[in-house]
């Protein structure tokens, strides 16, 4: 098929461009030509700032495509812009979503069918991604618009453009350092691995069955909290000390009452809370486990996802336990020598150690 990559040169991408060049495709990427990647031979690269809409018209307008993804589309004008050059010259659309759409819930696995939160709780980013799935499904039902939705979540693997997440936990790992870890360390979480999801986004191609819905995509397995730390040092062969968190320390976080900072920490406790210290909290606390959506669910809430819909309307299924990701991931830190040459700050996880083990 003759395919078209919104990006194309970044993890989700990057991964996806690789994907379908392996499986013969006629691919083509569009992007500001800022960023330089390893890309396969063959491809035809467009620059262009998506975001200037009459440039973005001027070099698709006269071009067909048999499917388009869209990796990064994140304001919903950059959407409407899409719809309306790609009328009639595409047979079929796929936007990338997210799961930090999705409404707290006790009752799991999250399905597609489950609320969304646009309240006061949601950030920006999740917000605008509702507003481009609004843009897609009206789309969909007044003219057909060949469109799917892909909700990703937290997708681990090479080349992760937030380092702070997986990259994060190898280096502290290497280090020898102390893992906090949130409660009693039993929360359930759920990745997926960025090949994975590269080969769940090309069997979506030109499924009719696709059109108008939306698709969570992640792994198959889950994890707790210890399992995720645990799974990393077993991989690597290291040994582990793990610093857990107090129950009543993180509701204080949660709420905004602590305040965190990198640098030197601050930590303060107070019985006000107040949300730009909830925020700026909850980026310091998920840079440690990682979390989905902390700002839409509370520390101990369990949240994972139903691919099932997937699954169904593809023929899709995951290859690789968390495990093989683990060890998928640390292969190619070691290879790249990321394991040597990555650094991080890590001064505000020992004071609040000090402050923990200090009582």
């Amino acid at each position: 098929m003759n395919v078209l990559v919104m990006g194309g040169t970044q993890f989700n991408g990057l991964a996806l461009v690789h994907e379908l060049a392996r499986t013969g495709h006629r691919v083509t990427i569009l992007n500001r030509g800022k960023t330089e990647a390893a890309l396969p031979s063959g491809i035809e690269r467009l620059t262009c700032d998506r975001t200037d809409h009459a440039a973005l018209g001027a070099v698709l307008s006269d071009r067909d495509w048999d499917c388009v993804f869209d990796i990064s589309a994140y304001q919903p004008a950059d959407v409407e812009a899409m719809v309306k050059i790609l009328r009639g010259r595409t047979g079929h659309y796929v936007f990338a979503s997210s799961t930090v759409i999705y409404a707290a819930s006790d009752l799991l696995p999250i399905s597609e069918d489950f609320p969304v939160d646009r309240g006061e709780q949601q950030n920006p980013y999740g917000l605008n991604k509702l507003l481009c799935e609004d843009v897609l499904l009206r789309a969909w039902r007044e003219y057909g618009f060949p469109a799917s939705i892909v909700a990703f979540s937290m997708v681990f693997g090479p080349h992760n453009i937030i380092p702070e997440r997986e990259q994060r936990m190898f280096i502290r790992l290497l280090r020898g350092r102390s893992v906090l870890v949130p409660g009693d360390g039993t929360t359930l979480g759920q990745v997926g691995h960025v090949y994975d999801e590269a080969r769940a986004l090309r069997a979506m191609m030109q499924k009719s069955a696709t059109f108008g819905r939306r698709y969570n995509l992640t792994g198959a397995d889950c994890f707790s909290d210890d399992g995720y730390v645990d799974t990393f040092a077993e991989v690597m062969g290291v040994s582990v000390e793990k610093v857990y968190m107090p129950p009543e320390l993180m509701d204080d976080i949660y709420a905004g009452r602590v305040e965190l900072k990198g640098g030197p920490v601050k930590v303060r406790i107070d019985t006000r809370g107040d949300p730009d210290t909830r925020g700026q909290a909850l980026f310091q606390i998920n840079r440690i486990i990682q979390r989905i959506a902390p700002h839409l669910h509370h520390w101990n809430r369990s949240v994972f996802f139903s691919i099932d819909r997937l699954k169904a309307d593809t023929g899709w299924a995951p290859e690789l336990t968390f495990r093989d990701a683990v060890e998928q991931t640390w292969d190619w830190m070691r290879s790249t020598g990321r394991d040597e040459s990555l650094d991080f700050e890590f001064d505000f996880e020992d004071r609040l150690i000090e402050r923990i083990r200090q009582g």
